[in-house]
């Protein structure tokens, strides 16, 4: 980000994002015309997500921060789910596999910058797609792959759905924005504090989960 302009690069990777991510990041910098050191920090998404994934994103960041003295910020994915749907109240819901959601609920405050903040309703958690947290009101915004994975989701929160948008990502410019204040107030961290965020605590499957096709 260089005043008002944000150069981003948004791709479902599949498995080949330890390939792309560094010649992106430095495709990135060319197109901005700025070079790593010149950077203020770096936010990643930290998770909650595929154990790969936030893994890559962790190390990434660390080895980028280390090598150029840069602070880093990692921002969790739920809550960047819910800056990048553009609503006020967000459900957030990612499909965690092996039957179960990563699950969040936030409500933005108004703010005076006209930006606003977010406020944690229900902790980022692991649960079974029946058995969801009850909220309070309506006018909610169900956000995420957990929507489209699940029905059970829909029918917990019927009559207080506004709208689902099943398809939505935690995007980098979500990320960037959310990690904006940490930076300006000093709170990002020194790259070696560079963590996933795992929620989930097992990292293999069972013999048998394996044969039933099942993935973490």
């Amino acid at each position: 980000m260089q005043g008002d302009r944000i150069s981003t690069f948004d791709v479902l990777a599949g498995q080949s994002h330890s390939q792309q991510i560094l010649p992106q990041i430095q495709s990135l910098l060319s197109e901005a015309d700025v070079r790593l050191q010149d950077l203020h920090g770096i936010a990643f998404g930290a998770g909650p997500g595929s154990f790969t994934g936030v893994r890559i994103a962790a190390g990434v960041a660390q080895g980028l921060g280390f090598g150029a003295n840069l602070p880093v910020a990692g921002i969790c994915t739920l809550q960047a789910l819910a800056e990048a749907s553009g609503a006020d109240k967000v459900i957030a819901c990612l499909d965690a596999r092996m039957g179960e959601v990563y699950y969040a609920a936030y409500i933005k405050n108004s703010g005076t910058d006209q930006t606003g903040t977010w406020q944690t309703v229900i902790e980022p958690g692991l649960y079974k797609p029946d058995a969801v947290p009850p909220i309070e009101g309506e006018g909610w915004v169900g956000a995420g792959s957990g929507w489209q994975a699940y029905g059970e989701l829909t029918q917990s929160y019927s009559n207080q759905l506004q709208k689902t948008l099943p398809e939505l990502l935690p995007t980098a410019s979500a990320i960037l924005h959310l990690a904006q204040p940490e930076f300006a107030s000093g709170q990002a961290r020194p790259a070696a504090e560079a963590m996933p965020i795992y929620i989930r605590n097992r990292v293999a499957l069972k013999t048998a989960e394996r044969e039933q096709g099942l993935r973490l």
